[in-house]
């Protein structure tokens, strides 16, 4: 398992989807589930988009001035427009959410995640969408690749710790996306870099920190595999999805949209499950230790707060809450699974919210 840094950009010479599957990844295991997920993945993203448009997919109550505990760090102010967010007004937020938000709130001493506490503070992530902003995050992954991920296990192990630090490297492999597309954005707009950004060239980037050839030879594998993970969570999630529909919890426009995607072929696609089912049957084979890895989904999400880019931060933290939830459906207590019925609001949207992010990525 090898660290990673972070970029991509959306090209023909440059993007997952102009790449063949075998040049992607060379596991056959995996090879069909990736090309379903390039069929698929156009559909995939309008719909995540148009769910990014509604309260309950895109508000969430962030403690965005939470101190660092992981590192000391010189103080970095980021004053560029770029990397601030303002919490939305008060009026913005459904009395629903922000009840429900407050009503699940609750400590679990050994729980995958613990979400920042219920406050006025809201952040639109729609409103301050993910995107290049130019601050350099290089000692957050490497601290979390480091540091909370398992050492000691090799990319092709056959154990749930190697398959956590593939999901891990997944998202590290989005947001690489994510700031790649962005240098292409920046320069298609004509948009001038300022003397501190260095990263200007997106295939360069796309090729030192995706492609097989680069740092992190895994990376657009690692990617498509936490993108498995994360439909095959909002399949199992289905049933708790549409409770909320119906109670009223997610509003009917929203609704709509999320049951064409919770109906769609590619969530029980059994080429796209194959993921869980490694994950599911490696962790059953040492289940007495699965705390090892709510112990570190709790750190994924805590160690955001030394991400000193609010946007970064606020996104960092949907991201890492969107994994934990991902990873808490599909092993629970015993690597049997969590009841879905009992995920909260906050741990649904950041669910959802991440698979537009793994769409984005893929595109």
């Amino acid at each position: 398992y090898s660290p990673q840094t972070c970029s991509s950009w959306k090209s023909k010479s440059c993007s997952s989807s102009a790449l063949s599957s075998s040049a992607i990844s060379s596991n056959e295991d995996l090879l069909p589930g990736i090309a379903s997920i390039d069929e698929a993945n156009d559909v995939i993203s309008q719909q995540m988009l148009a769910l990014r448009q509604t309260p309950y997919f895109r508000l969430f109550c962030v403690d965005i001035l939470a101190s660092c505990e992981y590192m000391p760090q010189e103080l970095f102010e980021c004053y560029s427009e770029t990397c601030e967010v303002y919490p939305v007004d008060d009026e913005e937020v459904p009395s629903a959410i922000r009840d429900v938000d407050y009503r699940e709130q609750e400590f679990e001493l050994d729980g995958w995640a613990r979400w920042d506490m219920p406050s006025n503070d809201y952040y639109d992530t729609e409103e301050f969408p993910e995107g290049y902003t130019g601050y350099d995050g290089s000692e957050i992954w490497n601290f979390i690749h480091n540091k909370i991920c398992f050492e000691g296990y090799g990319y092709n192990d056959d154990h749930w710790k190697a398959d956590f630090n593939k999901a891990v490297s997944g998202v590290h492999s989005v947001v690489s996306a994510q700031v790649a597309r962005g240098i292409g954005d920046k320069i298609a707009s004509g948009e001038e870099f300022t003397a501190e950004e260095v990263w200007r060239d997106p295939k360069a980037e796309f090729d030192r920190r995706l492609s097989q050839n680069g740092e992190t030879p895994m990376a657009m594998e690692n990617l498509y595999f936490a993108y498995m993970l994360f439909l095959s969570a909002a399949a199992k999630a289905k049933d708790k999805l549409m409770a909320d529909c119906q109670s009223g919890k997610i509003d009917s426009e929203a609704s709509a949209v999320l049951q064409g995607f919770l109906n769609l072929p590619i969530l029980s696609d059994p080429s796209v499950e194959v993921a869980a089912k490694k994950l599911h049957d490696h962790a059953l084979e040492s289940s007495n230790n699965l705390w090892e890895a709510r112990m570190r989904t709790r750190d994924l999400l805590r160690v955001m707060n030394c991400v000193q880019c609010n946007k970064c931060r606020l996104h960092g933290k949907v991201a890492m809450m969107g994994l934990s939830t991902a990873l808490q459906i599909h092993l629970g207590r015993n690597g049997e699974g969590e009841d879905p019925s009992r995920i909260h609001r906050v741990e649904l949207a950041a669910l959802v919210s991440t698979v537009y992010k793994l769409s984005q990525a893929v595109d």
